[in-house]
């Protein structure tokens, strides 16, 4: 099982990505990693870890060109036709590697995917899914931005993928499907909420209706369905919520020595709060919809968050997550 990896996407790129893909190898041996980029900046980040005995479950695929984070994505690929992502991308394409794993401009890879690899059958959009951390344990939204703009049947299969994504993954037996609005009543929303709202309640899933924001964290969904646009808004605003919480209890603990006494005692449960919600846990977000395996990481993503982006690639091939997702496309959802 060869994983493809655009080795200069990313913020830290090649250097924390390189890293990354050396110490998935260390955790597991027998993997076969294929580093995509710049083939001698490339040798030379692995020369620089220190770690030759790793190289021989490495293979390099020269890409001279680089799509930039701030790039228009298919301006991008169309003038840089031999970009890390495109190459990527083609590997799979190909057959060479089994997924490709990317924490460069996620617009680009959306595009090469869709463009090089095409749709699943019954699957008109593909869709970003991203775990959100809950008191009870990880919900999935999707999208977190493959699509600004959709139309109601572009969510109706974003709620089916959400269900077998959450059933085969999650192992959740019959996930609790709901659609993002501004209220739980029925008639709530926009038109693209009320379109998506009397499809998703025919397509055989466990649709519970409207969710709020305030619903998202807690106990009554497993499955969000939005747009693209409202799923980046809410996960950007997670991301950040979560960085001023944790800045905050911080301050507090150091405000005074009572404060600090106490949070010695509390030093292991509040690293095991960052840690559910630190998304270098998750390695990336899978895209969901394409005719191929593909895994996006954040773009400040570092060693620890690609390794386990390789993880979550591996499990997703070994799940066989997009033949499940066609076959529930066929159905309309129904268990079967």
């Amino acid at each position: 099982m060869k994983i493809a990896i655009d080795a200069m996407g990313g913020d830290h790129a090649p250097r924390e990505i390189v890293q990354g893909a050396l110490e998935a190898i260390e955790v597991k041996p027998d993997r076969q990693i294929i580093l995509v980029g710049r083939e001698a900046e490339l040798r030379e980040e692995v020369r620089r870890c220190g770690k030759p005995g790793l190289e021989r479950n490495l293979t390099y695929v020269h890409a001279p060109e680089v799509i930039e984070m701030d790039e228009e994505p298919l301006y991008g690929l169309r003038k840089k036709k031999r970009a890390s992502i495109a190459e990527a991308a083609n590997l799979v394409k190909r057959g060479e590697a089994v997924a490709m794993v990317s924490a460069g401009n996620t617009g680009a890879v959306v595009t090469a995917t869709k463009l090089k690899w095409r749709f699943l059958p019954g699957i008109a959009r593909p869709a970003i899914a991203t775990y959100l951390p809950t008191p009870w344990g990880v919900s999935v939204l999707l999208d977190a931005g493959a699509n600004i703009d959709c139309k109601p049947e572009h969510l109706l299969g974003f709620g089916i993928m959400g269900d077998a994504f959450a059933r085969l993954i999650q192992n959740k037996q019959n996930p609790k499907v709901g659609l993002l609005s501004i209220g739980t009543e029925r008639g709530k929303g926009g038109s693209l909420v009320k379109q998506t709202f009397s499809l998703l309640e025919n397509a055989g899933l466990n649709f519970i209706g409207n969710v709020e924001g305030r619903d998202i964290y807690g106990y009554k969904v497993d499955v969000i369905v939005t747009d693209g646009f409202v799923g980046n808004v809410v996960l950007k605003c997670t991301e950040g919520l979560a960085w001023a919480m944790m800045k905050m209890i911080k301050e507090e603990v150091q405000r005074n020595i009572w404060h600090k006494i106490g949070g010695m005692f509390l030093k292991g449960s509040f690293k095991r709060i960052a840690r559910r919600g630190d998304y270098t846990e998750y390695g990336g977000a899978p895209l969901l919809g394409v005719n191929g395996n593909c895994i996006i990481c954040h773009g400040s993503s570092n060693a620890k968050a690609i390794r386990n982006a390789i993880r979550v690639a591996e499990s997703f091939v070994q799940y066989r997550v997009n033949d499940f997702i066609t076959q529930r496309a066929k159905t309309g959802g129904e268990s079967g």
